[in-house]
């Protein structure tokens, strides 16, 4: 792949594979939510499992996140002072609505 294939790309391309894997794993960890709301299970035992799903998806955003500093950030700033300035913007939004979710 060229320099210029894999800027066409989103950083996370590579991995792939291991964010479909573990976003998988988190959709079973919501239906198995649903499955405990749904036989009345303990109120905390709920909520645990709530915490063990958000944690899962936060770093599942923190890598993407990671992600795309390391690709899409790193080569708009390599471009120029323009399109580094709009990418590391996107970026600070990104990860506002990370800190506050």
């Amino acid at each position: 792949m060229s320099d210029t294939d894999q800027i066409t790309h989103h950083g996370y391309i590579q991995n792939k594979d291991d964010y479909l894997k573990r976003l998988r794993r988190i959709e079973g960890q919501a239906r198995g939510l649903q499955r405990m709301v749904d036989e009345e299970a303990y109120c905390i035992d709920i909520l645990t499992q709530v915490t063990a799903m958000t944690k899962a998806l936060q770093a599942v955003g923190l890598g993407l996140l990671s992600e795309h500093m390391n690709h899409c950030v790193l080569h708009a700033a390599q471009e120029g002072d323009a399109a580094g300035h709009v990418k590391i913007q996107e970026a600070m939004d990104a990860i506002t609505r990370l800190v506050k979710s």
